[in-house]
């Protein structure tokens, strides 16, 4: 059974990277043999209304904007498939159109027929962010995501982000996948950001891993009232972590999105490639 990895490309207003094809290419390559790469292509709803009729552009400014953003998706989808022959990879693209504001829905809906989702990290794109807490809370799958700045090499060291939680749990088994591929796993557990219902929960779980055949060991760290996404990520680059694996927390209240701390803090300054389970 293959094991399949799904990129959403963004075209509108602002594209996704090169980077971000790139790294997806060479992160579905390292998990499996399949990737599937969608084209968000930009349908633009006419706006009809007295003010609509005053801006004679507006029809113009559409037009253009779609063409500009079907470009977009053809010099994506070239790339992808260009990538995928360098790396060796099964590739299948597809194309949606989907007006600006349905972005994160339509991409979180076609994300629940693959196994995990690879999404670059372009700073200050506003289209990312708002991709990415649509995918979390609503794909099903977890979302791995990958910073433009950072090539994706191997995963041979991959943290685990661990407080015995539900969300902490879901993430570990989506991660299995990279964590049997892993030379070494470290368990790092924030001692305290929040009371824990077990205080040798990360030792169990890197004691259980070890079971499974894991290279695994457990770290305590102190937040000292810094933000926990912060010293999670720090302490993971201070080991070497080329993946930090963690749990996603957040709801979604209509179409509006409420993330936890650490999963805020991530999507604010994401520092390496993590991958979040919901």
């Amino acid at each position: 059974m293959k094991f399949r990895t799904f990129v959403p490309l963004l075209t509108y207003p602002d594209a996704s990277t090169e980077a971000t094809v790139r790294n997806a290419a060479a992160a579905a390559r390292l998990i499996g043999d399949e990737l599937h790469a969608l084209a968000l292509e930009a349908d633009i709803p006419q706006v009809k209304s007295a003010l609509s009729s005053a801006l004679t552009k507006l029809p113009k400014m559409i037009q253009s904007a779609e063409r500009m953003s079907a470009q977009n998706r053809e010099t994506l989808l070239a790339q992808a498939h260009a990538e995928a022959e360098a790396q060796g990879l099964d590739l299948t693209t597809s194309v949606a159109k989907v007006q600006p504001a349905m972005l994160g829905e339509v991409a979180a809906g076609h994300a629940r027929y693959f196994d995990m989702v690879l999404l670059g990290w372009t700073r200050g794109h506003p289209g990312v962010r708002m991709v990415a807490e649509a995918l979390l809370l609503g794909s099903g799958r977890p979302i791995m995501l990958v910073p433009d700045e950072m090539p994706v090499q191997r995963f041979g060291r991959v943290s685990i982000a661990w407080d015995g939680s539900r969300v902490a749990a879901r993430a570990v088994s989506d991660a299995r996948v990279l964590l049997e591929r892993a030379d070494e796993v470290s368990v790092i557990t924030v001692t305290d950001e929040k009371p824990l219902k077990e205080e040798a929960a990360g030792e169990r779980l890197a004691e259980n891993l070890r079971k499974s055949g894991l290279k695994a060991q457990f770290s305590a760290v102190r937040a000292e009232d810094g933000p926990i996404a912060e010293t999670l990520q720090r302490h993971a680059v201070e080991l070497g972590t080329n993946l930090l694996v963690m749990g996603g927390y957040g709801h979604s209240r209509l179409r509006d999105f409420v993330l936890g701390g650490a999963t805020e803090g991530v999507f604010s300054d994401l520092r390496l490639p993590v991958l979040l389970s919901h």
